[in-house]
């Protein structure tokens, strides 16, 4: 009886969702860094070209040399890391555009956007995106802007690491607070945002200049 109760407690957690993001850049070592920095996520698997994950890849991430080589499907949605300030024209698949200088944790925040179907802009050459800053707009079926939200303190750190991808249990352990505690200030930032999921509210916060990463 003792056994069969022990058995049920002992019940492993649903595995979560992981996002493949292929990644196809093409200074090969810039790809490898890049790589490792994606598999930190729980909830990312990085791959690189040649891996033969690219056809059931959700999202990849290319420079100007793979988009212009077009070394991706054309159904798979793409994180463009761009040198060139401006554009004329990208392919419908490309969702986000970043400088090629963007960190490792800003590109994870996109890939997650552009994999949920979201289209990421930036709004043309700025000091903030020499450095590697991320200004521009996010855009689902043109969404008008939102009033800006009045976040608390907690509140503005929950967002940023609801940015990076991370559980209810890893906001909680970086914060010190219980799991409950971070599940409250989810809510109430879903609720002052209203997003309808993490996701949305990552979007609406980038929107809003409310995420730095």
């Amino acid at each position: 009886m003792a056994e069969s109760a022990a058995q049920t407690i002992a019940r492993p957690e649903p595995a979560t969702h992981r996002l493949t993001v292929l990644i196809a850049l093409g200074d090969a070592g810039r790809a490898e860094q890049l790589a490792d920095a994606l598999g930190v996520s729980d909830d990312l698997l990085s791959a690189l070209t040649g891996s033969g994950t690219g056809q059931t890849a959700d999202v990849a991430v290319i420079d100007d040399a793979a988009l212009e080589s077009r070394a991706i499907a054309p159904s798979t949605p793409a994180v463009l890391l761009s040198r060139r300030a401006r554009r004329e024209s990208l392919p419908g698949n490309v969702l986000a555009v970043l400088p090629a200088s963007a960190d490792g944790l800003l590109i994870a925040a996109a890939a997650r956007l552009a994999a949920s179907g979201y289209r990421v802009t930036r709004g043309g050459p700025s000091e903030a995106a020499a450095h590697g800053d991320f200004q521009g707009e996010l855009s689902e079926d043109e969404a008008p802007d939102e009033a800006r939200a009045a976040l608390s303190p907690r509140e503005a750190e929950v967002l940023a690491l609801l940015a990076e991808g991370a559980p209810n249990k890893v906001i909680a352990r970086r914060l010190n607070i219980s799991v409950h505690t971070a599940k409250f200030h989810v809510a109430a930032i879903l609720i002052k945002l209203g997003a309808a999921n993490r996701t949305d509210a990552i979007a609406i916060a980038m929107r809003q200049g409310l995420v730095l990463v």
